[in-house]
């Protein structure tokens, strides 16, 4: 059975609503190129959100430079994202997704820092920022 969501939408939608990449990322489950996106390097006071549905995922103290090339946060604000096991390329993986409107943001590892000891590596694209 799908898991339903608050927020739903068609195909047909979300193709609309998302640019191509973002679409690719939140919806088929791609990864954007490391590097890539301006938000790996946003610094300022503030909260990304989802660019699907603007549910608040992240506050820019839990943000963190992890030199993957994907921003990186040690903490989701609570209740924000939802995640599953995965298996890409044959590895098992943790997938995170927005609670609200269940696209695809990115993985969390067990590699962060203290005090969660965990790295949520999230598509840029998948977020807009909203400074304080």
């Amino acid at each position: 059975m799908k898991q339903q969501y608050p927020v739903t939408r068609s195909d047909a939608e979300w193709r609309r609503l998302l640019n191509p990449d973002q679409y690719m990322v939140m919806r088929r489950f791609g990864t954007e190129a490391a590097g890539s996106c301006a938000l790996n390097h946003e610094k300022r006071a503030g909260t990304f959100i989802c660019a699907g549905c603007d549910q608040p995922l992240f506050v820019s103290k839990t943000k963190y430079e992890s030199n993957t090339g994907w921003p990186s946060f040690n903490d989701p604000i609570n209740g924000a994202v939802g995640t599953k096991k995965d298996s890409v390329y044959g590895d098992l993986q943790v997938e995170v997704h927005c609670r609200q409107c269940g696209s695809h943001l990115g993985h969390v590892f067990p590699d962060g820092p203290p005090p969660t000891n965990l790295r949520y590596c999230i598509n840029g694209v998948a977020m807009k920022f909203l400074p304080d």
